[in-house]
């Protein structure tokens, strides 16, 4: 079985997947270059199929692929339970137009039936100021 060597070292490539695995996980829907998102889906849905079965021997073979707590437990609690009734293909890869410095192929890469909120993780909330710090605002603004 071939596979893409995306120009770079096996010790590169590894770490690149695991950190793309790590964020279409957190993010559920990631935006990379085709040839990356083509090689990406089967390691996912892999991954996901390991969630279903939910021993601790597949926890600790996760852990070592993505070597990140969050993302294995999100695997276990949340994607395992979403994608039960599936039998796979549980990812896409879109088609999404060419790059502008260098007109390289891009593609979104996303979860089917993805949460809409999870691209919101990172994202810091606003802060509802009271009246009174309004006010106390504009008085310090209008001194």
């Amino acid at each position: 079985m071939s596979y893409r060597k995306l120009n770079k070292t096996p010790e590169h490539r590894k770490a690149l997947f695991k950190n793309m695995l790590n964020s279409l996980i957190k993010y559920e829907q990631i935006i990379t270059t085709l040839p990356k998102a083509k090689e990406l889906k089967p390691k996912i849905d892999k991954v996901i199929t390991l969630g279903k079965n939910s021993d601790l021997n597949n926890k600790k073979s996760l852990f070592s692929k993505l070597q990140d707590k969050t993302s294995v437990k999100k695997v276990f609690e949340t994607l395992s339970k979403r994608y039960a009734n599936r039998k796979g293909g549980y990812s896409r890869v879109l088609k999404a137009g060419f790059r502008t410095g260098d007109d390289a192929p891009m593609a979104v890469i996303e979860l089917v039936d993805r949460d809409p909120n999870a691209k919101l993780v990172d994202k810091p909330k606003k802060i509802e100021t009271s009246k009174k710090d309004k006010e106390t605002i504009q008085k310090s603004v209008a001194k």
